[in-house]
């Protein structure tokens, strides 16, 4: 097989395990997302090798999600870190076969502790099986890779059992796109979500004129603005809106008569608007729309207040 033959092979037996899944969405998982939407402390997430790096992503989502998780390596807890469950903690731990000693080696603490024990293996009835309050079952007919051996559709069958799991509680918590941007201050979503037009539009040193002027003053005054358009207000209203395009076309269409022309006779006088306390997001979504860069921004009065130029945001 070539190596484009080999990697679609693989993304076809990856998507096939996925499907293979559905039905293990039963009882017992219904059960460990109420058991851990319940948890009044955190869900603490272990696993080995492969099945411990798929646990760390799989707190790390949760966590971004509304559900306070963090990953426990089970060796580590072996040597000191049990300390750091507690009573109202729920415990997730990840073995495809179910039969990780290390894994096992922590399960008499949890019962000697009550904290409730959830498994995800690909056996359901392996030793983990038995000692859980309920177990996700992520069974795979093969691995993708070529040998059947590294861990690849097993792996990915965890993996997205977590993203399960967490879409299941985003909609049990009613967690929303702003609850989302206070977890994620720093990155660009947070600043999307949480910030308005009003904190990122420009409102200084702006192209302005009024319809009376005359197109050479226009000209001017486009230029001096370095925004490649003007506004045309009357008062605090706007009239309409004069971009670079606006101006090439009005040449074409009028050739030596442009310069007599009404500021009105060319501007649009349906430029699009958005309102200063609507949030980036929704500004995004306009830019997908109508894409243009830029907007002016109205305020509760209707009243021009400023451009937003969607490559600052």
């Amino acid at each position: 097989m070539s190596i484009k033959e080999i990697a679609i092979q693989c993304l076809k037996d990856e998507s096939q395990a996925l499907q293979d899944l559905i039905p293990f969405i039963d009882d017992d998982f219904v059960k460990a997302v109420e058991k851990i939407f319940h948890c009044k402390g955190k869900l603490i997430v272990t696993g080995v090798g492969k099945s411990g790096h798929v646990g760390a992503k799989i707190a790390a989502t949760l966590s971004s999600t509304g559900t306070p998780s963090f990953f426990l390596n089970p060796v580590d807890a072996l040597h000191g870190d049990l300390g750091m469950i507690s009573s109202g903690d729920v415990v997730l731990a990840i073995s495809y076969s179910g039969q990780t000693d290390e894994l096992l080696r922590i399960i008499p603490f949890l019962i000697k502790r009550n904290i409730p024990l959830i498994g995800m293996s690909g056996n359901p009835d392996s030793l983990l099986a038995q000692h859980v309050c309920c177990h996700i079952t992520i069974a795979v007919k093969k691995e993708a890779c070529p040998l059947n051996l590294a861990p690849t559709s097993s792996t990915t069958a965890a993996l997205v059992m977590g993203d399960a799991i967490a879409c299941a509680l985003i909609d049990l918590r009613n967690f929303r796109e702003r609850d989302y941007a206070e977890i994620h201050p720093g990155g660009s979503l947070g600043k999307r979500l949480l910030l308005k037009v009003k904190d990122v539009m420009y409102t200084k040193d702006l192209p302005i004129i009024n319809k009376d002027e005359t197109v050479s003053n226009m000209l001017t005054t486009m230029t001096k603005g370095k925004l490649g358009l003007v506004i045309v207000l009357e008062g605090k209203k706007v009239l309409g809106l004069l971009t670079n395009g606006d101006l090439r076309r009005a040449i074409e269409r009028n050739k030596r008569d442009f310069f007599d022309l009404d500021i009105c006779q060319i501007m649009n006088p349906n430029p699009v608007v958005i309102r200063d306390d609507e949030s980036l997001t929704v500004a995004d979504a306009l830019f997908k729309e109508k894409r243009f860069n830029m907007f002016l921004v109205l305020d509760s009065n209707n009243d021009f207040a400023g451009i937003l130029d969607i490559r600052e945001m």
